[in-house]
């Protein structure tokens, strides 16, 4: 997905002159092709993630589209105070690409997995949030970057997860993706948890649940309608989400279905971590198994719910 990401940059790129890459402490050699081609409009800075939010706002207020690269964390956490008045007050096209999202930094620990980043770029103003599923609707994604009014916030998966979208239906920024129809119960998810959503609703239906899958790629703005129309009868919705299970897509669904006005009542769980700092050293998909992210996790709670 960082590939494909970083990829289409260059590409974007080649067709706009206004478009400027920055990335911060990556890898030798990262989008070589993009700086011997283009080195007037590529800039590759240390551990200063401060300052490049900084350098990305002249930048953009120059005229350019900024593309930012960096682990997530850095760019949420430490950057946290630039990226709301740098960007957000000012309004500006800078595209801040997060590396690792979720739990793929499982073997750096806590200081480098990033579970709160939707929740924290939620709250500020004028900011949009992408959580793509898998490489093919990342590549679908990064055109609609380019002329998007404000600040973007584009948070990277691990890379080679199964593809899982739809090529065929075009990504907009703001629409949510109905991935399966159920009445019983419907199941919404973000990124990579797209994969597991639609292996736990085929679950669900061997045992006679139709289960719906609601695949939410833009966290904000959120397709409030969308979900509204997926949920329908539904008595039972389960968000599941590779985040806290504060602030971020769970906190964004409850908030639509309880201003909703349904006609029956509808009985929810959210799926993510909980109020704490990840646990433990390994892989993302032990530790995402360890807190609850997992197939098994979301057949329990839409069974218990059913039940």
């Amino acid at each position: 997905m960082r590939r494909t990401a970083l990829e289409m940059v260059h590409e974007l790129a080649r067709r706009d002159p206004r478009i400027v890459f920055i990335g911060s402490d990556l890898g030798a050699g990262t989008l070589q092709a993009f700086r011997d081609e283009m080195p007037d409009r590529f800039f590759m800075e240390g551990v200063s993630e401060a300052n490049v939010i900084g350098m990305a706002a002249g930048l953009a207020m120059e005229g350019n589209i900024v593309y930012v690269n960096t682990i997530a964390s850095f760019l949420t956490r430490r950057c946290f105070e630039q990226v709301a008045l740098d960007l957000c007050l000012a309004r500006l096209p800078v595209r801040l690409i997060g590396n690792g999202g979720g739990l793929v930094y499982a073997p750096l620990g806590p200081t480098h997995e990033t579970v709160e980043d939707l929740a924290i770029l939620r709250a500020l103003p004028n900011m949009t949030v992408l959580a793509p599923a898998d490489a093919g609707e990342m590549q679908r994604l990064m055109p609609c970057t380019v002329d998007h009014p404000g600040p973007v916030y584009i948070r990277l998966g691990k890379g080679g997860d199964p593809l899982v979208t739809d090529p065929a239906h075009p990504f907009v920024i703001g629409r949510a993706y109905p991935m399966r129809q159920g009445a019983d119960a419907l199941v919404v998810s973000t990124g990579v948890c797209l994969g597991l959503a639609l292996r736990a609703a085929d679950h669900l239906a061997e045992e006679g649940c139709s289960c719906g899958v609601l695949h939410v790629p833009t966290i904000k703005p959120f397709d409030a309608d969308g979900l509204v129309r997926a949920a329908g009868d539904a008595a039972v919705v389960v968000t599941v989400e590779e985040h806290s299970i504060v602030g971020g897509l769970g906190g964004a669904v409850a908030e639509i279905l309880c201003e909703a006005d349904f006609a029956g009542a509808k009985r929810m769980r959210r799926i993510g971590l909980a109020d704490t700092f990840p646990e433990g050293y390994g892989s993302q998909a032990a530790l995402m198994a360890r807190h609850g992210i997992d197939v098994p996790a979301i057949v329990d709670a839409v069974r218990a719910l059913s039940s």
